[in-house]
């Protein structure tokens, strides 16, 4: 039984891809029958629009050409190849410095005799890596009565060959909006909005941008950064405001951002005591305390956003009043401390 003969096809891969700026190997290889034909020339080109346009040429005899617009970026992988040797099997093209316009259909062919040409073609495919950028929309976010929503934060995947894909992950509830643009170049620029209301339960929350592109993961995240009025309250006051007692005072706490820049103190259908000193968000009432000091206090807090007021009713409580001179008080302890001797006794005498 002799020999089968082997069938002459020309191997290359189907598919092939590189990054723009990269380098990549067309791969082909002549599988020569038995016995073998001979190679008189190979030529690769590149199918644009329905017709060829040489790019590298390799012949036993007259050595290797490359086009102009290759020169500098393609050469036959296989040393040999380039020593003018008949050994043309192996014709692998190395491509550097990938274009976008080097996107495109490549066919490799050879020239034999006696059994003609023989070509096969890959499909190569230039990526382009987007650059993303994550930054909040606005240089300030203010929170507003009104409730409208609106775009806090942007994520763009710029200039990506295919485009990538924006996701967001955050705890704080939101709409998205997704947009693309497809660039002249043939690149995509996707751009995705957060949308919320402003407010002050949002301040320092974070928002992340997650971006994929071909199995590659870019996050980048922002904090939002979120104005609002004060938010006031007032403390100080503990319902114990007695006659002669000394030293009280009120302060006045304000949640701001910015920062509260001005605190004010008034005292409704009314002037402010006369022994009441202002010191910033403190209301200090010098000496005892008098029924003067009755009344509805309110504390005003500015920031560069707006104004918010907070009051407190004080009112005084006069001695006959006071825990410590009311008679059931006085008795209620008189029997405590005569109970508190009768159980000395039972103890140390039973």
């Amino acid at each position: 039984v002799g020999t089968p003969a082997k069938q002459i096809t020309v191997e290359m891969d189907s598919e092939k891809s590189g990054y723009i700026g990269s380098k990549v190997d067309l791969r082909c290889r002549f599988i020569n029958s038995f016995p073998p034909v001979k190679i008189s020339q190979v030529t690769w080109q590149k199918l644009v629009n329905g017709s060829k346009q040489n790019v590298a040429i390799a012949n036993p005899s007259l050595g290797v050409s490359v086009a102009p617009p290759y020169k500098d970026r393609v050469i036959f992988k296989n040393g040999a190849v380039r020593r003018r040797t008949p050994n043309l099997e192996d014709t692998t093209i190395t491509f550097s410095a990938l274009g976008l316009t080097d996107e495109a259909t490549y066919i490799c062919e050879y020239t034999t005799f006696p059994a003609g040409n023989r070509e096969n073609t890959v499909n190569l495919t230039v990526h382009v890596r987007p650059t993303t950028q994550m930054s909040l929309s606005t240089p300030t976010l203010v929170a507003r009565s009104s409730n409208i929503k609106t775009p806090v934060a942007t994520c763009t995947s710029a200039n990506g060959k295919p485009a990538g894909t924006i996701r967001w992950e955050t705890r704080v509830p939101g709409e998205v909006t997704t947009r693309e643009v497809k660039n002249a170049d043939g690149t995509v620029t996707v751009q995705s909005d957060y949308i919320l209301v402003p407010s002050k339960e949002r301040h320092k929350e974070t928002l992340a941008c997650v971006t994929t592109y071909n199995e590659e993961v870019y996050t980048d995240s922002v904090t939002l950064d979120i104005q609002y009025e004060p938010d006031v309250s007032v403390g100080g006051y503990d319902g114990n405001w007695y006659l002669n007692r000394e030293n009280v005072q009120l302060n006045c706490q304000a949640d701001a951002n910015p920062a509260v820049s001005l605190y004010q103190w008034r005292l409704i259908n009314g002037s402010l005591p006369s022994n009441a000193e202002i010191r910033d968000n403190v209301l200090l009432f010098k000496g005892p305390v008098t029924y003067d000091l009755q009344g509805t206090y309110v504390c005003d807090a500015t920031n560069s956003i707006g104004t918010q007021s907070e009051s407190v009713e004080v009112s005084i409580i006069g001695m006959e009043k006071h825990p410590q001179n009311n008679k059931s008080y006085v008795l209620k302890n008189k029997w405590f401390f005569f109970l508190m001797q009768w159980l000395f006794y039972f103890l140390c005498y039973s």
